[in-house]
């Protein structure tokens, strides 16, 4: 028995448009309800988010056999902490502040058992391998990882065309907010400079073998990098949903009330 298809990279490479949503509460039940709204993926956030290793595995848990897939975004790229998440049973894995390549491919090889990468055989134990059941998991798991690497300052964007030769990168995620913050637009992503080198990394990306994603709030944002060649788009967070609806229901009765 094989390693189960990632629906997420298979829909990434049959050209499909998916739009996804932050999972930030790090707690299964939030998570649940995001997934009830048909998100096609849900990024479970260990960078800014108080996600850890069993948050996230308990998230991964609940999301089994559901329409909304998960991606999990790790705070940094360490192998041990890539081989954990997998073990747990992540497929997909997102990992910030990539900047040339190779760091993308060393990436690679910390998601890719040997002889492609370094990842560690134990799986028997984990989710991935449904405790053993799936008893041709090892040979064939690296088929279904899916790594999309972070690009968010300039000097990921300088070396997009090296990163985008690597093999097993199986898409590229800009990041506007620390991309501005780099470009000295602190807060600003709708600055036009940052704008301008958004729609052409975008572009770039989309023109590759890779799949384009990026982060957007508002719809016309979004809207627009679906035009520049984005292809997943995360088109809003949990917790500023929350927070938004949460403040705007308060004034409503502050003026009302």
């Amino acid at each position: 028995m094989p390693a189960p298809e990632n629906r997420f990279k298979s829909a990434l490479m049959r050209g499909e448009r998916l739009i996804g949503c932050w999972a930030g509460f790090a707690d299964p039940y939030a998570t649940e309800v995001l997934a009830s709204a048909g998100f096609d993926w849900l990024v479970i956030d260990g960078e800014h988010a108080p996600n850890d290793l069993r948050s996230i595995s308990a998230q991964l848990a609940m999301l089994v056999g559901r329409a909304s897939l998960p991606v999990v975004r790790l705070p940094m790229g360490e192998a041990w902490a890539i081989k954990q998440v997998l073990d747990a049973g992540a497929q997909s894995l997102i990992i910030p502040m990539v900047e040339s390549a190779d760091q993308a491919r060393d990436l690679v090889r910390a998601t890719r058992y040997p002889p492609e990468g370094i990842r560690g055989s134990g799986a028997a134990l984990a989710r991935a391998s449904d405790f053993a059941r799936i008893t041709d998991y090892i040979p064939t798991a690296n088929a279904q990882i899916c790594l999309i690497v972070q690009v968010e300052s300039m000097a990921g964007i300088d070396a997009l065309g090296d990163i985008l030769a690597v093999e097993g990168v199986d898409g590229v995620f800009i990041g506007p907010s620390d991309l501005a913050v780099d470009m000295g637009f602190v807060g600003n992503s709708h600055a036009p400079e940052v704008q301008e080198v958004i729609q052409g990394a975008l572009k770039r990306i989309a023109t590759s073998p890779k799949a384009a994603g990026i982060l957007a709030l508002d719809h016309d944002t979004a809207q627009h990098y679906a035009n520049w060649g984005a292809q997943f788009l995360a088109v809003g967070i949990d917790v500023v949903m929350l927070a938004q609806a949460a403040r705007a229901t308060v004034a409503r009765w502050r003026v009302d009330g």
